[in-house]
């Protein structure tokens, strides 16, 4: 069939259900539940929500810096991989007549063997983007919070990163002070804080007001207050915030 050998049918035939398989196997079935991938993701899960409550985040910081170095190490190997493939379809005869002298080789049409090396070349295209994308994913979302305001907790930032991973583009936790303690992003756009006052009683309404022309899904946590004067000590003495840190 268009040169193709009966093994070679079947090799193919193989391949597709076997991709196809284990990506419905892992996806869909309980099976999944007890990968390897699925249990690193239990597993950073749980380092994240821990390291939300350590005050230093060094090592932290370290590993997922390498984390990051590692899935743009695979990326690149990969783009290594689609140049090579497509160096073996610029040299098609000159492989093919190597291939011919080798005592294992098998005959095929220069056809046949361009179509195989395609088939190569879309495996590693794919496993690029797969590899790109994740590297994407470590700068997905990010959240920024004020050094000055000590009622911020823990589980302010899961709800903030929960609403993000929710498919919110933007999560905003307003001040007493008309300003903002906390704000996720998963999308940027300069217009954001285009002539905005900073530490004035405006910020937090001139910024949900952008959000609203810009478009975009957004929600505002609770409510905080935090350190900007004199008095504010006070309250903090008053509130013992830092004694239950």
């Amino acid at each position: 069939m268009y040169g193709f050998s009966t093994l070679d049918l079947v090799a193919f035939a193989w391949f597709v259900l076997a991709w196809a398989g284990y990506g419905v196997a892992v996806e869909l079935t309980p099976i999944g539940r007890n990968t390897l991938n699925h249990r690193m993701d239990r597993h950073r899960d749980d380092w994240t929500k821990t390291m939300l409550g350590r005050d230093l985040r060094i090592i932290d910081t370290q590993i997922m810096a390498s984390l990051q170095n590692g899935t743009a190490f695979f990326a690149s190997t990969s783009l290594l991989a689609v140049g090579g493939a497509f160096a073996l379809l610029r040299a098609s005869e000159e492989v093919l007549a190597l291939f011919t002298q080798l005592p294992f080789g098998i005959r095929m049409t220069q056809a046949v063997w361009e179509t195989k090396v395609f088939g190569i070349l879309l495996i590693f295209v794919y496993a690029f983007f797969k590899f790109a994308w994740s590297y994407r994913l470590f700068n997905y979302a990010a959240i920024l919070i004020g050094a000055d305001c000590p009622e911020l907790r823990a589980r302010d930032l899961r709800r903030a990163a929960q609403l993000l991973r929710g498919g919110c583009d933007a999560v905003l936790a307003p001040a007493e002070d008309g300003g903002y303690a906390l704000i996720g992003l998963r999308r940027v756009s300069p217009r954001l804080f285009a002539g905005l006052e900073w530490g004035g009683p405006q910020v937090y309404s001139r910024t949900a007001l952008e959000l609203a022309k810009l478009g975009w899904r957004w929600r505002a946590l609770r409510t905080v207050w935090d350190v900007d004067r004199p008095q504010d000590l006070e309250r903090l003495r008053a509130s013992r915030l830092l004694e239950r840190r």
